[in-house]
This record gives C-alpha cells, structure tokens and sequence, in this order.
C-alpha cells in the first residue's frame, strides 16, 4: 500500500469540562468527556521514497511547521523509516473553536503513516508519541470517546448512552478565537470543581456538569478593556469574551442549553432531542446569535456524535478508509 485518500480527522468537543486543581508546574487537572463529531477535515496521504515529509494546503493555507509535520517527523525520526510522504490537506474545521482540528489531523497522520509506512506499531506505541505533540493527539489516536482526567494524559474509553449519539448537536463559532493560555491563566476560572463521577454522567449525559471555561468568556463580556490591563492581548479578551458570550446566550434562548466547546469560542447545543434538526431552527438560532455582527465570520454547523473515530480500522488490521 502506497496512499490513503480521504482519510477523515474528525472534530471532538467536551460534554463537559471541570477544573478540579492545579499541579505545583501550572498545569490544571482536569476532568471532561471528549466526544468524536461527524465533522471533519480530509487528508490524502502518499508514500515517497526519497524520505522527504512535504504538506500540500488543498484549501486553506495552514502555518509553515504545523502539527501534521511535526507527527510526520516525529513518527519517521522514532521509527527509522526511510520513507517519506507527501500530505494533502482540506481544511474544513474552524480554527480556534476547541474542536481539536490541529490535534485530530496529526493524529490522523499517525494513523496512516503507521500503516503506509509499514510500521504496525499498537495504539499504545502511537500514544506516547502523540503525547509529545499536544495534550488532545492522544484521545483523537485511541479513537474512542472517553472520560478524560489528569491534564488529559488519563484516558478511558466510554460507551456512550443510545440518546447522545441520536441527538443532533448545534454548534456555533464567532469570528474571535479564545487564546487557552489567556482563559486558563485568568482569576475568574474556578479552579476547585468537586471530582465527577462516571455514574452519575452516564446517568445524565446531557444534562451533567458544567464547563468551567464558560464563566470568564461570560465574564469578560462586562469587562472593559482597560480595567484587565494595557495591550492588545487582553483588549481582544474583553471583545472574544462578549462574542462567545452573545453565541451561548442566543443557542441557550433558542434550544434551552448551550456550553463552550472547550477553550475555544465555540459553543454548543442539544437540539431536538431524539428527532432530526428542524433546519429553519437552526438557522434561527445562528442568525439571533449574529444579528448586528458586521464584522467577522461566523460558522454554524448540525453534528452527530459518533461512536468511535473513522479510522480506528487503521489500527485494528483493515485495509481501506471508511468515513
């Protein structure tokens, strides 16, 4: 086998999100369940012989050294391979939304290159390189939805309730991108969220918890520029902050709940639980949350969860993609 085309790097988005602590290094621990979307960018991989790793950017041009070549390397520096590849790209996950788009095409790559290439390494194998490349490449290469602990290196695949994966989801992203650095760092996160338990999610899968990055987005929204502080960074937080904040407020008033997707602006919402999407509602939804928005583009979608990753045949021993 020399190429894998239309190879899928789906979206994911957190049910839920708590901050339960903070390590002595910074980092926060976290609990969360990750869920795969049936939204996703497509990859179209090659093998070459002469070992070079080239991306070719087939809509959107991404940066100069992004994820998908790092994974590329990496996994060619780790595993001695001489071969190379040349990686095509399509683009359609928004950028900055907490949907994993940079993190779940790495991890595609992963997934490809360790068949293209031969290698046959087991997932356990994949997840320490991906670990290497950021905290979600792990979840997107064990390709299951899972409950997520620790700083997101604790991964338990979950079977999800029969009502979560027939229940669309409405997602909505404003042009702004909330910096996770910036969100993470600010004083108005609640750092000492009580530890869930999975029972009682499993018991109520659309209903639990709470995402505990929603309160500074919401809380920015009152905040002038100066009152957090000179320079650009933080007057674009006071702006992000009221766009996230109109985005959840307009879901929320049209389906009754609405969560970010995670440290992006994103958010979310259960729609017409157990029926398909009513398209004239949705498209209410999207234009209530964008009404008097000028400026920027805003980006509305209807998913499905989905049960696993497209790809997980890729490290159970099948030979062609199935999206």
């Amino acid at each position: 086998m020399t190429s894998l085309h239309d190879l899928a790097a789906p979206a994911k988005i957190n049910l839920f999100l708590h901050v339960t602590g903070r390590r002595a290094d910074g980092y926060h621990l976290l609990q969360s369940v990750f869920v795969l979307l049936d939204w996703h960018d497509t990859l179209h991989i090659d093998t070459r012989d002469d070992g070079q790793i080239r991306r070719h950017d087939l809509n959107i041009a991404l940066p100069a050294d992004d994820l998908c070549l790092r994974a590329a390397r990496l996994l060619q520096t780790e595993s001695g391979t001489r071969l190379g590849c040349d990686i095509h790209i399509e683009k359609a996950l928004p950028w900055g939304a907490g949907l994993g788009g940079g993190s779940s095409d790495a991890a595609t790559v992963l997934l490809a290159l360790n068949r293209l290439w031969g290698l046959d390494w087991p997932t356990h194998r994949l997840e320490a390189l991906a670990v290497k490349l950021g905290a979600d490449v792990p979840f997107f290469v064990r390709g299951r939805n899972a409950w997520v602990e620790g700083i997101g290196e604790q991964i338990t695949p979950i079977e999800l309730p029969p009502a979560v994966l027939a229940t669309p989801v409405a997602l909505l992203k404003p042009p702004v991108a909330i910096p996770t650095a910036a969100i993470f760092g600010s004083p108005l996160l609640k750092r000492d969220t009580e530890h869930a338990i999975l029972a009682a999610f499993l018991a109520a899968p659309m209903r639990f918890g709470r995402n505990d990055l929603q309160e500074p987005a919401e809380a920015w929204r009152e905040v002038e520029p100066p009152a957090l502080g000179s320079g650009s960074l933080t007057q674009a937080l006071a702006s992000d902050g009221r766009q996230v904040s109109q985005a959840l407020g307009a879901m929320r008033n049209r389906f009754g709940n609405s969560r970010m997707t995670g440290s992006g602006s994103a958010v979310f919402s259960w729609v017409n639980q157990g029926e398909p999407p009513a398209p004239d509602e949705v498209r209410q939804a999207f234009g209530a949350a964008t009404h008097g928005v000028h400026e920027g583009h805003w980006v509305g979608r209807v998913c499905r969860v989905l049960p696993c990753h497209p790809l997980l045949h890729l490290l159970e021993g099948e030979n062609s993609p199935q999206l």
